[in-house]
């Protein structure tokens, strides 16, 4: 058996990672939203909108989110040691507009119960991650969160809402890019 030759690459702009390009260039990827929610220690509830979330392990039950160090929300869930990632669906862009701003009150207003592990769930999303933080890993200005699963919880039958290119959705369909996009931080 002959291996064929390689071709030659495909023409495309290279440039350095500035934090501009390095937007650009991830919101290429299309990935689900969620809303991390914990429980600080003085018993107030915390949470943000956070895109960077995955499953890590299925023995144990392991996921990962990233989350800002900078952030608010993010330094009082780790505090507690507990969260619950809330994954949205598609008309939940205003969930998504409350937690991923570092403007007002997220909780203001809002109808939201504490789970038996004593963290914030959100009412009608997708699926609830309930964790205990197992890890935590500094990477650049994120921290890198490893959980522990407690429990998963299937809320509804909906589709999930997709962050693409600065906006909500895929293709024809995106919803315009939010104004707390790019600019707030996350976590």
């Amino acid at each position: 058996m002959t291996a064929e030759p390689l071709s030659a690459p495909e023409a495309c702009e290279e440039t350095e990672p500035t934090p501009a390009r390095m937007r650009r260039t991830m919101g290429t990827f299309a990935s689900g939203v969620t809303v991390v929610t914990g429980t600080g220690r003085d018993g107030a509830p915390a949470g943000f909108a956070c895109q960077s979330f995955a499953s890590v392990s299925l023995e144990p039950a392991l996921v990962l989110f990233c989350a800002d160090h900078r952030g608010r929300a993010w330094p009082r869930i780790r505090a507690a040691g507990r969260f619950t990632v809330n994954i949205l669906t598609e008309e939940q862009t205003d969930l998504c507009g409350r937690f991923g701003s570092s403007r007002g009150r997220k909780f203001e207003g809002l109808d939201w119960e504490v789970s038996r592990w004593g963290t914030p769930s959100l009412p009608g999303v997708l699926t609830r991650v309930h964790a205990d933080v197992y890890d935590v890993h500094g990477a650049g200005d994120h921290d890198v969160v490893v959980g522990r699963v407690l429990a998963l919880e299937t809320v509804s039958e909906r589709q999930p809402m997709l962050f693409f290119r600065g906006g909500f959705g895929v293709g024809s369909q995106a919803a315009p890019p939010v104004p707390w996009g790019w600019g707030d931080h996350w976590g």
